[in-house]
């Protein structure tokens, strides 16, 4: 997992890390040397093997340092995912050594699909068949770990004749591909988050992930979760650890209700991982949807009890301003997708269907 160097580099970096993008190109081929990217990934296609739930531990610990680096992992490795599971092994072969390796930065640009999968947004990227392949356009507007200096980015597009919805690959200086300047975030800038438009970009069928968006999101749909997970587990671990250091005389009141979060939060990431292991996610959404949510309150009670436990102090500009970055990023939880709202809404949909 991390070392010493690792572990540090983060810290002292945690603050610009969210604030600008200054050392964004670094964090890819910093976390590729410390081998995380093949954690999860077979031995054979040149990982560390494991399975997914080592990949949702590593960028949990990443999390407890930085998130801003932890969702630059979770994009690369959620890419490195819809590889492992694409049928296009040539595809695979293409790209994958150099996504482990850092050289390559891979981005989830699917986040627009999952909200399609759960009938909440159309796709916004259309193919219009063109000579054996297909030209794009549209939009992605929110993208993370766009890495200026080159990148792979996953994509879900609608056909323009009707059919089955199609999963692809779009890459850095391909033509009719443009992407943004940095979206103007409050926190998490050295992500590489930015927005893509799409103009008559040219897709042949050897940049296909899946020919069967309908079949592949629902099979991925959990390690893309699972491992967005890491970011929730990785923030409360961290945020709860510092409630219990700075707790303190006066402040014994608070033992309970942190070991509470503490029960809580080993709860979740047990069933997590136990129903990653077994495959029920893939089929029992819902379990999933609810491991999610279950998190993301985690998270805003442990940043909660932080804030309790560091009193006044936390609140001066003289003081490490660890507190404040992680309310930032703990704001970020609910928001990222599938956000808390779109997951309750697709709870409630489902029961409501259950009842009729």
């Amino acid at each position: 997992m991390l070392v010493e160097a690792d572990r540090r580099w983060l810290d002292d970096n945690a603050e610009a890390l969210d604030a600008d993008n200054a050392l964004a190109h670094e964090v890819v081929p910093r976390l590729a040397h410390a081998g995380l990217f093949g954690l999860g990934v077979p031995k054979a296609l040149g990982g560390q093997g494991g399975d997914v739930r080592d990949a949702v531990e590593a960028i949990a610990a990443v999390a407890g340092h930085s998130l801003a680096a932890a969702f630059t992992f979770w994009g690369q490795r959620a890419f490195i995912e819809y590889l492992l599971q694409s049928p296009n092994a040539a595809l695979r072969e293409r790209w994958l050594a150099a996504l482990l390796d850092g050289s390559q930065a891979g981005a989830t640009g699917l986040s627009n699909a999952m909200k399609y999968l759960g009938g909440i947004e159309a796709l916004q990227i259309t193919a219009t068949p063109d000579n054996n392949g297909w030209r794009l356009d549209g939009a992605v507007p929110w993208c993370t770990n766009l890495r200026p200096q080159g990148f792979v980015a996953a994509v879900a597009v609608q056909r323009a004749e009707g059919g089955v919805p199609l999963v692809a690959v779009l890459t850095a200086g391909q033509e009719g591909v443009r992407r943004s300047a940095d979206l103007d975030l409050i926190a998490l800038r050295g992500s590489n988050t930015a927005s893509l438009r799409i103009e008559g970009a040219r897709l042949e069928t050897a940049d296909l992930i899946h020919e069967e968006a309908n079949r592949f999101l629902p099979a991925v749909r959990p390690d893309f979760l699972g491992l967005q997970c890491g970011l929730s587990i990785g923030l409360a671990r961290a945020a709860l650890d510092t409630a219990t250091e700075r707790g303190g005389a006066g402040r014994s009141v608070l033992e309970a209700p942190i070991a509470a979060q503490r029960a809580a939060l080993a709860a979740t990431v047990d069933a997590l991982y136990e129903g990653l292991a077994d495959g029920r996610f893939k089929t029992q959404p819902e379990a999933l949807f609810r491991a999610r949510l279950s998190l993301a309150e985690v998270v805003q009670n442990a940043a909660q009890l932080e804030l309790q436990a560091s009193g006044g102090r936390g609140y001066h500009r003289d003081q490490p301003l660890t507190l404040a970055r992680r309310w930032r990023e703990a704001a970020f939880i609910p928001i990222v997708t599938p956000s808390v709202t779109q997951l309750q809404g697709e709870l409630a949909k489902r029961a409501a269907a259950r009842t009729t």
